[in-house]
């Protein structure tokens, strides 16, 4: 494990940056490029581990998969082409590469095995096991499938209505990427929208979904053909960059080419709703998903509540919005967040004790907590604990530190940003 001591107490952020690209959209990329007939061509694929991942497991599926840094070639033979693994499906840390891969193995007539590491081991897998063996599958694991390892006997499947009894983009596309090897159709009823990059790449493939409200319906049998993906920038990459331009004083940031998926912005609502100084140039908006460029400047910020629908649409980037809200006048109240508590850590009890190492003052809650707002920081040794986004929230907070700040376990950064502290310190104004 590493130990990084953090740049502190600096007085401005400025210049331009232009993010990897978008994790999500980068996991499906792969997958749907392995599923699919023919030659899938990817650029501005993320190259972090977590992705490489995904690339991995095809592989061993028989999927030939050619990466030279962000640029990935998937050779598909269409999903009949996968081949039986002779080895373990290792998925590192990633909770979306095994999870959506559950989906695809669940129609495949022969026996998968996948496996994580410490964190994915104590990750609840039966909100994706149980729709898939209503629809088929036989999925057994540590804890009657609760748990990894768990092992994957794919076959026949029948589509199904589920109702999510949790938002999840991850149980959903899981059980819509089954769908499409099911006989019949398959109907996933959502309690809130959440982000919809597998709907939008199964239109991308040449498949067709459908959404009708709170229902998106995929009819089985359906075949995919290869595609040519343009990923944009991961906002949830972006968000560090934005809550740091919006609270170092002094700052303007220019973020190129981020993705703005409207499932995916809340973390701009939020600073919206803050009084954050930021403006917005979409480019073309019939893409299959937009993006744009992001510039954030230094100013007064004033608390706000985060709650409900739009919760969803910025799960990922609460960490570093608790950060925001120390820095905002008032007590931001985030709540109905309850999902934070199976993430790479407990991310509601890592962020409290994290920032309270460094002086914020801020509570849990039962889903969620609150923050009182602008605090100074001052200086410890905290730990991003394996989870990239703690790792990388901590290291904007030691931009408004005024002694030294240590953080161990930085390596966790790599999982979704590898270049992320030469970015950063890249914008630094010493």
């Amino acid at each position: 494990m590493s130990t990084k001591t953090l740049k502190t107490n600096k007085t401005s952020l400025m210049g331009e940056i232009k993010v990897p690209g978008d994790k999500s959209i980068s996991h499906r990329a792969v997958m749907f490029g392995s599923i699919a007939e023919g030659t899938t061509r990817i650029e501005n694929f993320l190259p972090g581990e977590d992705c490489l991942s995904t690339i991995s497991c095809f592989r061993k599926l028989g999927v030939e998969i050619i990466q030279n840094g962000s640029e990935v070639t998937v050779k598909g033979n269409g999903i009949d082409g996968l081949k039986p693994p002779e080895e373990t499906l290792y998925v590192g840390n990633s909770g979306t590469t095994i999870r959506l891969m559950m989906g695809i193995l669940s129609g495949l007539p022969f026996e998968s095995r996948l496996e994580g590491d410490e964190s994915i081991a104590r990750r609840p897998m039966t909100r994706v096991t149980s729709p898939l063996s209503k629809m088929g599958a036989r999925i057994d694991g540590r804890n009657s499938g609760e748990f990894t390892p768990l092992i994957v006997v794919g076959g026949k499947l029948s589509g199904i209505t589920y109702q999510l009894p949790v938002a999840s983009a991850q149980v959903k596309s899981a059980i819509l990427l089954a769908g499409l090897q099911a006989e019949g159709d398959t109907v996933v009823l959502e309690p809130v929208k959440t982000r919809d990059h597998t709907e939008r790449m199964i239109k991308q493939f040449g498949g067709k979904v459908e959404r009708e409200g709170d229902a998106v319906k995929v009819a089985g049998g359906q075949g995919l053909k290869a595609a040519d993906i343009n990923i944009p920038g991961d906002i949830s990459s972006a968000a560090f960059f934005l809550v740091a331009g919006a609270v170092v004083p002094g700052s303007e940031i220019v973020l190129k080419n981020v993705g703005l998926n409207p499932t995916r912005t809340g973390i701009i609502d939020v600073l919206e709703a803050m009084g954050a100084n930021i403006t917005i140039e979409p480019y073309d908006q019939d893409a299959a998903e937009p993006a744009g460029d992001i510039t954030i400047k230094y100013s007064k910020l004033n608390a706000t509540t985060i709650e409900g629908n739009l919760i969803p649409r910025l799960i990922d980037e609460i960490p570093v919005i608790a950060l925001l809200a120390t820095q905002a006048e008032g007590k931001t109240v985030i709540k109905d967040a309850g999902e934070l508590k199976v993430k790479e850590t407990n991310r509601i009890d890592t962020v409290v004790n994290e920032l309270r190492k460094l002086g914020a003052n801020i509570e849990a809650t039962e889903d969620g907590m609150i923050v009182y707002g602008q605090q100074d920081l001052f200086g410890d040794t905290v730990s991003a604990h394996g989870d990239h986004r703690i790792g990388m929230m901590l290291s904007i907070a030691a931009l408004l530190c005024k002694k030294d700040v240590v953080l161990e376990q930085s390596e966790a950064v790599a999982v979704s940003y590898p270049g992320f502290f030469d970015d950063l310190y890249s914008l630094v104004q010493e």
